[in-house]
């Protein structure tokens, strides 16, 4: 007799099923505020008005303080045509829930601020200290830092294109400290015929030495690049399509090309300090009217004869060589640097908002995990933690 054959399903999964329809994810509705930056030098903003205007499109509320893009050459009337709450009280743009800012708020600003709101903002972690994240703590405040914010390829979107921003601003900076003739020594930063071509000098192949090459060759000048990573050398060659003269860094070699050069780029960074890589007494020994442009100056100069200038005053002579240490050069030129931030931060708001706000926004995006360093006040990035020591938490664990 034939055995029955026997079904791989129940009786009750035979039977019919109510239709089960995908639940959509609640959007959330953002409320921003832009305020005016405060440091003397700087002069961008977050947001543009294009990309105000794109998210005010999808329900979202502005709120900018008055002259908040002015530095950058974007008046309060584009702003205002774009969606964007023209504001004449900073607190009303502190007061929002989601507070974007170039540079950290300062003490009075974070008081401004209302306990559990979420700032986007640089860390410039060498110039906090222990009370600044003390008065984030007593606030309960949401802080991500867009220069630690790393994406998928483990790149740092905000630091990338500020760095090449500065790599192609160093050369053209240089190129018009040398034509001055007050100063420099009436060069021509470029390749005329029966002229010999200008020779640069880049310390470091990362993203600023990588543009800062590139800008250089495109002006027709002599370039070697200098970086003691073999395989950052071989990248650099590799994306400029160019085979130009690369070496590891030995003293002597060096000099010797310093002692060449009408303009050295410093673009080394470490994980704390910049290493000092030029000493005074090879910097005595380059050419009369030479120039040097330090962009590594924000983490103490790889020139030992380097000090801190301003926008104001950007430049200062020694040992007959012009010096260039201004740490934001990005603010020079703030509508390019403007629209650069803009175009990363505005994704990320929106993706903020489909996600349905930034609480679940938290929970999927890794890279604004990366980038957050206090969640509601507690401590979440140990680099911070051991450098201030300061009690620590895994985001993971706060992250249900």
């Amino acid at each position: 007799m034939a055995q029955k054959p026997t079904s791989p399903f129940s009786k009750e999964q035979l039977m019919p099923q109510e239709e089960m329809l995908e639940i959509q994810r609640q959007k959330g509705e953002l409320f921003i505020g832009i305020p005016k930056e405060s440091f003397a030098q700087e002069k961008r903003v977050c947001l543009t008005p294009d990309a105000v205007a794109a998210l005010s499109a999808h329900g979202h509320r502005v709120v900018i303080e008055t002259g908040a893009g002015l530095a950058s050459n974007f008046s309060d009337k584009e702003y205002s045509e774009a969606g964007a709450k023209i504001s004449y009280d900073v607190k009303e743009a502190f007061g929002c829930n989601i507070v974007l800012k170039v540079e950290p708020p300062s003490y009075e600003e974070i008081d401004m601020m209302n306990p559990q709101s979420v700032l986007f903002s640089a860390l410039q972690l060498k110039l906090q200290t222990k009370k600044y994240f003390e008065s984030l703590a007593k606030k309960r405040i949401t802080a991500i830092a867009f220069d630690f914010i790393r994406d998928d390829q483990g790149a740092y979107p905000v630091v990338k294109s500020l760095s090449e921003i500065a790599g192609i601003a160093s050369i053209h900076i240089a190129a018009e400290i040398m034509s001055s003739g007050e100063n420099g020594n009436g060069l021509l930063l470029g390749n005329i015929s029966g002229v010999p071509p200008t020779d640069v000098v880049i310390l470091g192949a990362g993203t600023v030495g990588e543009f800062a090459a590139r800008s250089a060759l495109g002006l027709g000048a002599r370039v070697k690049v200098f970086d003691n990573s073999l395989s950052k050398l071989r990248h650099l060659q590799h994306n400029l399509g160019s085979l130009i003269y690369t070496s590891t860094i030995q003293p002597k070699t060096l000099q010797k090309a310093l002692m060449r050069c009408d303009i050295a780029i410093g673009a080394i960074r470490g994980n704390t300090r910049s290493p000092v890589l030029v000493t005074e007494d090879m910097v005595e020994k380059m050419k009369e009217g030479a120039v040097i442009v330090d962009v590594s100056i924000d983490r103490g100069g790889c020139f030992e004869t380097s000090e801190v200038t301003t926008h104001k005053n950007p430049t200062f002579e020694k040992n007959g060589v012009i010096h260039y240490c201004v740490p934001n050069i990005p603010s020079r030129y703030s509508r390019t640097a403007s629209v650069s931030i803009s175009n990363i931060f505005t994704p990320y708001l929106l993706n903020i908002a489909e996600d349905g706000g930034f609480e679940n926004a938290v929970r999927f995006d890794k890279s604004l995990q990366k980038g957050m360093y206090f969640y509601h006040g507690i401590l979440t990035n140990k680099s911070v933690a051991d450098w201030f020591g300061l009690p620590f938490r895994d985001i993971n664990l706060l992250i249900l």
